[in-house]
Formats: structure tokens, sequence, C-alpha cells
């Protein structure tokens, strides 16, 4: 399925979740916020949201500095 990440096509298996995609691309949960479909999504709820064609997910991560 084809999805839109960060302003990019990405193609993923069907069925997999926002956890899944955080799991797969080695991000670090507790330094990210997750968009998905224009509303945030608190992290208790990455697991359940499965993701369809055509989602749109924004992945915001924070970065320490002075």
């Amino acid at each position: 399925m084809n999805i839109v990440l960060n302003g990019k096509e990405l193609i993923l298996a069907e069925g997999m979740s926002i956890e899944n995609l955080i799991e797969q691309r080695g991000l670090r949960p507790d330094t990210i916020i997750v968009e998905h479909n224009l509303q945030v999504v608190k992290r208790e709820r990455w697991s359940s949201i499965l993701l369809k064609e055509n989602d749109q997910l924004e992945i915001l991560r924070f970065v320490g500095g002075g």
C-alpha cells in the first residue's frame, strides 16, 4: 500500500500499524510525536492504528540543543 510520510510517498506492507512503522524505521518513541491524517496520535494508540492506502503521516523529532 502507498502512504505519505513526511511529504514523501512510501510503499508499505498491508496491515502495518503506526507502531510497526516506527520500529521498522528505528525511531526512538520517546523522542517523536506522530500526526496521522492531520490528527496528533498519543503513543498509547500507535499499536491500534492500522495504516491504510493514502494515509498521511508526519513524524516529528524532538532535538535537544542550545
